[in-house]
């Protein structure tokens, strides 16, 4: 699985495994163990773990969407990894809960828990030094629909990741980035952060790379979700007088039919 791409975050090795059509899983190696964020396919974890000579001992899951979650039955029964995830919600065959504020060991790794609401009402991101896993609340250059949550709420979850530092890797759990900055250059078709980004992106996807992990820092330049505060997206859309939130709540719906 040389193929794969790998991180070397401090304590962590973080591994970047598409599966499904267009999701992604995360295998992040550290002394003593391996986590798994949301595994939809419990084969295809099983085949990169067995070319890596790796064994999962937990999974994490950001919120209980079958293509989050799918695989943790298969994966628990063939590993015996524990399962953690948000609380309150059917994540399947978990063993521990977790919710906003805790803190949970990974070795010598600590993954804090931030409540990210907006996608469902219990979306977490995972939060470990240096890089954040957002799952579907924060892609690049884009964001999760509004299945469960307003605008408001998305906003808020929004703006607490904005509010990490600049060099955070974001890993998320889709690949949507190039539709995300088309859609962006169709209200802003000259703004330049946008236009390099979206260059970026598809030397990428061109020689086969995930758009994936972004930064905090481009997210804020390269965002329109991000940028909902914006004087220039609130003119191109007409919105110049409404609140940061309703500007946001409307730039996903006309995302939502783009």
């Amino acid at each position: 699985m040389s193929d794969l791409q790998k991180f070397d975050l401090g304590p962590l090795r973080v591994y970047v495994v598409p599966t499904l059509f267009d999701n992604y899983s995360y295998l992040l190696e550290f002394e003593g163990g391996l986590a798994v964020v949301d595994p939809p396919d419990a084969e295809r974890i099983l085949e990169v773990c067995e070319a890596l000579r790796l064994k999962p001992t937990h999974i994490l899951n950001t919120h209980a969407h079958e293509d989050h979650t799918a695989g943790n039955a298969a994966l628990r029964q063939a590993t015996g990894c524990r399962v953690l995830g948000p609380g309150g919600v059917p994540i399947p065959e978990v063993d521990e809960t977790f919710t906003d504020g805790d803190v949970l060991p990974l070795g010598p790794a600590q993954c804090r828990v931030m409540a990210t609401p907006g996608h469902t009402r219990a979306d977490h991101s995972l939060l470990f030094e240096g890089a954040v896993f957002t799952g579907d609340t924060l892609f690049v250059s884009g964001c999760g629909r509004l299945f469960e949550c307003d605008a408001p709420t998305m906003w808020k979850s929004l703006m607490r990741l904005r509010e990490l530092p600049d060099d955070t890797l974001v890993f998320c759990g889709h690949e949507y980035a190039e539709e995300n900055l088309d859609f962006a250059l169709s209200l802003l078709p000259d703004d330049p952060a946008l236009r390099a980004r979206r260059e970026e992106v598809r030397a990428l996807r061109a020689e086969g790379q995930p758009a994936v992990p972004s930064k905090i820092g481009t997210e804020k330049a390269a965002n329109l979700f991000l940028r909902a505060d914006d004087p220039a997206i609130r003119a191109a859309i007409g919105h110049e007088v409404a609140d940061a939130a309703a500007v946001f709540g409307d730039l996903r719906a006309r995302r939502n039919l783009f």
